[in-house]
C-alpha cells in the first residue's frame, strides 16, 4: 500500500520528498496536493503549469504526485471547479494521478435524497470523463451499492485503471449522523471486493493505525495530512499508539507522553529526531513544525510497511496484540480480521 503525503501550498516546508532537504524521507513515494489551493494561489497555479508540478515542487523522478480536485474545500465553501481550467491544468501540469474535476460529496447528515443527487452529479462528471486518465470517484455513505452498480455498468468506466474513494472524512470527523466505523469499514470492503483489479485510492485517512486498517482492506493507496495537521498542534505520532503532545501551542490538549514514550521518542531514527533530539520536537514556530511533521510521517511509513510485512508473513494477527496499545483501534482491526475470516471460510 503506498501511503500518499498531503502537502499545503501554504507552507510546503518541510520539503519530505526532496532529497536536497534535511526533512528528506527516502522512503515516501508519493505526495498529494490539491487544485483547490492553486485556484487560490494564480501565481502559484502559472509557474505550475509552465514547469510542471515535479519541477515546481522539485520532486525527483521516483515520487509520484497526486492531484486532489479539492472538492472537500468545495463542500465547505459551496463552490464550483471550472472544468476548462482544471483540464487545462492537468494538460500543463503533467500530475501522475489526478481525479475528475469535482465530486459530490454526500455528507452523513443529509437526507436520503440529497445523497442521491451528489450521487447523481458525481456519476454524472464520472461519465463525462471516462475516456481519458482521470480517476473516477465514489464515496462511502448509504447509498455506495448505487455508486458500485453505476460504476460497473459502464463499459468504460468499469476499465478504468484506477478508483478513489471518497466521503470518508465527514464520517470519521463523527459528524451528525455519521456511519458507525464498522459501517465505514464494510463500505472500504465492498467497494475492494468489487473493484477486483482496480487500482484503489482512498481519500483523507489519518494516522497510523487508520492505516492498519486500510493495509487489511487491502487499499492500494491512501493520502493523509494528519502528520501536518498534528505537527501544527504540538502532537506527534508514536509506532502502535495514541497521538502525544509534546510543544504547548494553545487550546490544543491531549496526553503527554510518559517516560517510556519519551524513550522511544529518544531512539527514533528519523531525520528531525536524530538531529534535532527531543527538544527538536518541542521547539515552537516553523523549526518545531518540521521537526514534528517529517517526525509523523516517519512513523506513518514505518508504521504502514511494519503491517504489510506483517500481513505478508501471515504474522499480523500476533504482532498487533503486542503492538497496537490504542483503545480505539483495536475492537476495529479485530472486527476486520474476523470478516476475513468468515469470507475464507465461506
Amino acid at each position: 500500500m503506498e501511503v500518499v503525503a498531503g502537502l499545503s501550498l501554504k507552507n510546503l516546508k518541510p520539503r519530505v520528498w526532496d532529497p536536497t532537504s534535511p526533512h528528506y524521507l527516502p522512503n515516501l513515494r508519493a505526495v498529494m496536493v490539491s487544485y483547490a489551493d492553486f485556484e487560490r494561489m494564480p501565481a502559484r497555479r502559472k509557474a505550475a503549469m509552465e514547469l510542471g508540478l515535479h519541477a515546481y515542487l522539485g520532486a525527483p523522478e521516483g515520487v509520484k504526485i497526486y492531484l486532489d480536485n479539492g472538492s472537500f474545500y468545495q463542500l465547505t465553501k459551496g463552490g464550483n471547479t471550472s472544468r476548462s481550467a482544471y483540464e487545462e491544468f492537468i494538460q500543463e501540469a503533467r500530475p501522475d494521478w489526478y481525479a475528475i474535476p469535482q465530486d459530490f460529496i454526500p455528507t452523513p447528515q443529509m437526507s436520503d435524497a440529497e445523497q442521491i443527487e451528489c450521487l447523481r452529479r458525481t456519476m454524472e462528471m464520472n461519465r463525462s470523463y471516462r475516456h481519458d486518465g482521470y480517476v473516477p470517484v465514489i464515496h462511502i455513505s448509504r447509498h455506495l451499492s448505487e455508486y458500485l452498480r453505476e460504476l460497473l455498468a459502464d463499459v468504460q468506466l468499469r476499465a478504468k485503471e484506477k478508483v478513489a474513494l471518497g466521503g470518508i472524512v465527514p464520517n470519521l470527523l463523527r459528524a451528525p449522523k455519521a456511519m458507525s466505523y464498522a459501517d465505514v469499514l464494510d463500505n472500504v470492503r465492498q467497494a475492494r471486493l468489487q473493484l477486483a483489479g482496480q487500482h484503489l485510492h482512498v481519500f483523507g485517512l489519518g494516522g497510523t493505525a487508520t492505516m492498519h486498517l486500510a493495509a487489511l482492506l487491502d487499499v492500494d493507496s491512501a493520502d493523509s495530512s494528519g502528520w501536518r495537521n498534528r505537527a501544527a498542534r504540538g502532537i506527534v505520532q508514536l509506532p502502535g499508539r495514541g497521538d502525544r503532545v509534546v510543544a504547548n501551542l494553545g487550546s490544543w490538549r491531549g496526553r503527554v507522553p510518559d517516560q517510556a514514550e519519551q524513550d522511544m521518542l529518544a531512539a527514533c531514527k528519523c531525520p528531525a529526531c536524530t538531529t534535532y533530539s527531543f527538544l527538536g520536537l518541542q521547539s515552537s514556530g516553523i523549526e518545531g513544525f518540521c521537526n514534528r511533521a517529517t517526525h509523523n510521517l516517519w512513523v506513518l511509513l514505518e508504521e504502514t510497511q511494519q503491517v504489510l510485512e506483517h500481513i505478508q508473513n501471515d504474522a499480523y494477527e500476533t504482532w498487533y496484540e503486542a503492538h497496537l496499545d490504542n483503545s480505539v483501534y483495536r475492537p476495529l482491526i479485530k472486527y476486520v480480521l474476523e470478516r476475513h475470516s468468515v469470507e475464507n471460510q465461506d
